[in-house]
């Protein structure tokens, strides 16, 4: 089925789109046409047309109304993702949008309302577990029993801030929802997906600048406090990664069961093994490191076969929605507490 779906892009503004195609290409979906807003730099459309070559820029209204497309991909500025993806919804295509899906508790139910009133589906592209192969292993590693039931997570989500690569519209509150809103999406959604939950709250919540005075609407700081109808979680996110790390961020989930622990070091094991995707457990046997690598990215086949079948398998409508609502909410809670 994968195989005679095809996708269009609507919106280039952060790189987490080649990502994006790349893993919906590998699953058998075709690249048919491409587009981006106004305000993109030509830098940026010049790389899109070297990463896709053969494939045509057409404009957004031309994208959504050709009828062989079924799902379009959107990462373009963040504030802008909502509206991209209502109006594909609107034509009759689900959509995979990267995160933040959105950027307002507003947007989220308009969203909501479009997607009951089409049919049609609204994911969010949660890179830092549908694209890293170690959370794959651990998801088989939980499916198995080696950790009992879980009870809680605790993720970090550093990030290298990189100030003169990024656009002027990263720093802008409005534009991007807020770093809660933002890279803690990641850390919401992993939580629900390791805990099983599908009822939670966000218990407490905070924002800061810790490190950039010079860009007063900039959080460089942030942390939640969760709880599921399936455990118990806490996030850190941060734009605080030091120069001397050689990846963009030592990004960490543990997740505690009642027989056992896993830890993931997905990009790197600080000191420690070369390379990426380490998974460590410790149960009643002792203690045992996985490489995953080759475990596999099996979200985008079956988002491919959801498309294509109108099944629900890649990622429920519910999680999508309640990962981002718990995002927004957090970043609410966390800008009361500090007068913002």
């Amino acid at each position: 089925m994968a195989g005679s779906l095809r996708m269009g892009v609507i919106g280039i503004d952060h790189g987490h789109i080649y990502g994006m195609v790349d893993h919906m290409r590998a699953a058998g979906v075709e690249l048919a046409a491409w587009c981006t807003g106004s305000g993109t730099p030509q830098a940026d459309r010049r790389m899109a047309a070297e990463k896709w070559p053969g494939v045509p820029e057409r404009e957004q209204a031309a994208i959504l109304e050709d009828e062989s497309i079924s799902l379009i991909l959107s990462a373009s500025v963040s504030s802008e993702r909502a509206n991209a993806a209502i109006a594909a919804m609107e034509h009759g295509k689900d959509v995979l949008v990267d995160k933040p899906g959105c950027t307002s508790l507003e947007q989220l139910e308009a969203l909501k309302a479009t997607a009951v009133r089409t049919g049609r589906r609204w994911i969010v592209s949660f890179s830092e577990r549908v694209g890293v192969e170690s959370t794959a292993l651990a998801d088989r590693l939980i499916g198995e029993g080696r950790i009992g039931k879980v009870v809680q997570t605790v993720g970090f989500g550093p990030h290298r801030l990189n100030a003169h690569l990024r656009p002027d519209w990263f720093w802008s509150r409005e534009q991007t929802g807020g770093i809660l809103t933002d890279i803690c999406a990641h850390q919401f959604d992993q939580f629900l997906h390791f805990t099983g939950s599908t009822e939670a709250r966000v218990v407490s919540a905070h924002v800061g600048n810790t490190a950039n005075p010079d860009r007063p609407e900039f959080q460089d700081f942030g942390e939640a406090l969760l709880e599921g109808n399936g455990g118990r979680g806490y996030a850190r996110v941060d734009w605080l990664t030091p120069h001397g790390l050689p990846v963009w961020g030592d990004g960490r989930m543990m997740i505690l069961g009642t027989e056992g622990t896993i830890e993931m070091r997905k990009y790197i094991d600080i000191a420690g093994r070369p390379g990426g995707n380490h998974v460590f457990l410790a149960d009643s046997t002792g203690v045992e490191h996985f490489d995953a690598t080759g475990s596999g990215r099996p979200f985008y086949s079956a988002l491919a076969r959801d498309v294509a079948e109108r099944t629900e398998t890649a990622m429920t409508q519910a999680h999508a929605f309640l990962a981002t609502g718990l995002a927004l909410q957090a970043q609410r809670i966390a800008e009361l507490e500090c007068g913002r």
